[in-house]
């Protein structure tokens, strides 16, 4: 079996309904606006586990925000073909939604949002045959997921809750779960046991994110994180992660650095074939990026 399970989310997703504030009606000023950003990044993150198998990766965001509230938002990325098997080695993010309170006070959002990755897919056994203890009833599993979004925060402080509309969440079923830790974990039994609690999909499950971002400098920020991921029917696949970053704007651009810390349950969830060697997606690492916003 050619499988391993990852998970994501976030950065795209961060600012998924609530990407730019509302711009303020006014007769001389545009209704709305729309900005359109390249990224260039050391290794691309969601919920600090790589999706770029540690390598280095690229994002392009459109985000336009009406003065009503109504935010839209598309996000083309580059992932790795060795973790999203058999696909075009492409992300696509499309968002909507809806803002509404103070930006420097309390602020509220909702949201839908679509993740994509055009022609990926794995097969892997539903199931273990009780006769002969071999792996059985392959199924294809596609790694696209789309959500529901609510967010509430104060100030620079944002909380944010995103629910599994999807009957998977990337992959998340009992082929994929169970799967990777059959073929990644030396002991079968974690594999052996998940596959007995029978037959399931993981629609439900809940994302939650904190982040903060502080102004040092009117040039330099600090930004924190910190994220929970709660996976229905798949607890082995439950994770939380941490980050630390500064952003500097410099000649227009937007230079990152940040630490981001994964902390996961079952590593073998987390692992990717690349040749003959067997990488890991969820170690901690720094990364950087720079961002041309237009």
């Amino acid at each position: 079996m050619n499988r391993t399970l990852h998970r994501t989310q976030a950065a795209a997703l961060a600012c998924l309904a609530f990407a730019s504030a509302a711009v303020q009606a006014d007769d001389d000023l545009a209704s709305y606006s729309l900005t359109v950003t390249p990224r260039l990044l050391s290794d691309v993150r969601n919920r600090s586990i790589s999706d770029s198998l540690n390598r280095p990766g690229a994002k392009v965001t459109l985000e336009l925000a009406h003065e009503s509230g109504l935010i839209g938002l598309a996000e083309f990325g580059t992932v790795s073909k060795k973790q999203f098997l058999d696909g075009d080695g492409a992300n696509v993010l499309l968002a909507g939604g809806y803002r509404f309170g103070d930006p420097d006070a309390w602020h509220f959002g909702v949201g839908l949002a679509g993740e994509f990755f055009p022609g990926a897919h794995f097969k892997a056994p539903s199931r273990i045959d009780p006769e002969t203890g071999a792996p059985d009833d392959y199924r294809s599993t596609n790694y696209n997921s789309q959500f529901a979004v609510l967010e509430i925060g104060y100030g620079a402080l944002q909380g944010r809750i995103l629910k599994v509309l999807s009957e998977n969440y990337r992959g998340a079923n009992t082929a994929g779960v169970c799967g990777a830790q059959l073929q990644f974990n030396a002991d079968p039994t974690k594999g052996l046991e998940c596959y007995a609690k029978g037959d399931h999909d993981s629609r439900g499950s809940l994302l939650y994110d904190l982040d903060y971002r502080y102004e040092l400098t009117p040039r330099t920020s600090l930004k924190l994180h910190a994220g929970y991921q709660q996976i229905r029917n798949f607890s082995e696949a439950n994770f939380s992660d941490y980050g630390v970053g500064l952003v500097h704007r410099h000649w227009g651009f937007d230079f990152g650095l940040d630490y981001v810390s994964p902390h996961t349950r079952a590593r073998e969830l987390y692992i990717a074939e690349d040749g003959d060697h067997q990488r890991a997606t969820d170690e901690a690492r720094w990364v950087l990026s720079v961002a041309r916003p237009f």
